[in-house]
């Protein structure tokens, strides 16, 4: 049998002298944190180390939820959250499988939806449509084809978009902000390398 491909955010995962992807948070969490007050409901989805909830935590926001496939990801985001007054509903989840309990007025993922087969991140984008309040909104960042998947995460990118695939997700939405960029990026242990992505910011209106 072969050795089970382990991608190489698990080892930095476990890590805590060194952040896998960013220490601060995505710029278009803040950019549009205006939609939001600090009783709003929010959930990201592909947490990873937590940067993005922590920032929001940090701002004071009290209804949280954060899941992620990586438990070396979650027992990291756990730590660095001890020291915040506003706890975070840190978990263990698959997005394939993800059974809303509630709806909310965010729901975000960053670099996560390619990991996992076309079939099952529309799915999940579709439910958690469904689950967003109206006025709520959506930021979803995924990997596209226009550029070939670098290296470091090629065998585990099953479900690249073709670029502006998500954008008929959100026909019915608002669609606030859209960008298709390719952007160079680096990781701890791993070159520089393109990926190529797609950003949608979409609010619901009805």
């Amino acid at each position: 049998m072969g050795k089970e491909l382990v991608p190489f955010w698990e080892e930095t995962y476990r890590d805590n002298s060194v952040s896998t992807f960013a220490i601060t948070p995505n710029p278009t969490v803040k950019e549009f944190e205006h939609f939001l007050n600090l009783h709003s409901q929010i959930l990201e989805v592909g947490c990873g180390e937590g940067q993005n909830i922590l920032y929001l935590a940090e701002q004071g926001y009290c209804n949280l939820d954060a899941f992620d496939l990586s438990q070396n990801g979650i027992a990291k985001l756990k730590q660095r959250a001890q020291s915040i007054k506003n706890q975070i509903n840190a978990f263990v989840d698959d997005l394939t499988t993800y059974q809303f309990k509630k709806k909310y007025d965010m729901i975000m993922c960053f670099g996560t939806l390619h990991f996992v087969s076309k079939k099952d991140w529309k799915n999940f984008i579709c439910r958690a449509k469904e689950n967003t309040n109206v006025g709520g909104i959506h930021i979803m960042q995924i990997f596209t084809d226009v550029v070939p998947a670098s290296a470091d995460i090629a065998p585990f990118s099953i479900g690249l978009a073709k670029d502006e695939e998500i954008k008929d997700l959100y026909s019915d939405w608002e669609i606030v902000q859209f960008k298709s960029y390719v952007f160079e990026d680096e990781h701890p242990n791993v070159p520089k390398h393109l990926h190529a992505s797609n950003k949608i910011v979409a609010r619901r209106i009805k």
